[in-house]
């Protein structure tokens, strides 16, 4: 079994691309998560890739320093240098981001950005995975939490 769930902040705005010919969206960055129990806050620093709506909304209202939820699975591959040195490279490929801590880019305001923040929004698609195939919504439209005593469970 390959599985991996993680919790962490954004350490880059995530970067956005879209494959030529296809047009599908990819978007690529590195996560930082705490390592527990550890004295001096350790982080480690994962890559992550992202595929279809779900690249595109974490592009659009996730950014650096933000929090995400991941789950996905490790992936292994390896390529050649111009120099022609064999390269190996891990990566995480999610299956399923929820944000937990939104950025409205398009809007730069602080108070903006605080109203924005809520937990993470997800929709099983007709392929089985979790994306936002033909979601329209508005983070605006969702409240923070500010204290665990107001959830009702």
């Amino acid at each position: 079994m390959n599985n991996v769930t993680m919790i962490g902040r954004l350490a880059q705005d995530p970067e956005l691309r879209f494959i030529p010919g296809s047009g599908n969206a990819v978007a690529n960055f590195s996560l930082a998560v705490d390592r527990p129990f550890s004295k001096d806050k350790t982080a480690d620093f994962f890559r992550i890739v992202v595929w279809g709506k779900q690249a595109e909304l974490v592009a659009k209202y996730s950014g650096k320093g933000k929090r995400l939820a991941i789950n996905g699975y490790l992936q292994s591959r390896s390529y050649q240098t111009q120099a022609g040195d064999k390269r190996y490279v891990t990566e995480i490929i999610a299956n399923n981001i929820e944000i937990l801590e939104w950025a409205d880019r398009g809007q730069q305001s602080q108070s903006n950005q605080q109203s924005q923040n809520a937990g993470g929004y997800q929709q099983k698609s007709s392929s089985g995975l979790n994306d936002f195939d033909s979601v329209d919504f508005d983070p605006k439209d969702f409240n923070t939490i500010e204290d665990d005593d107001d959830i009702p469970f």
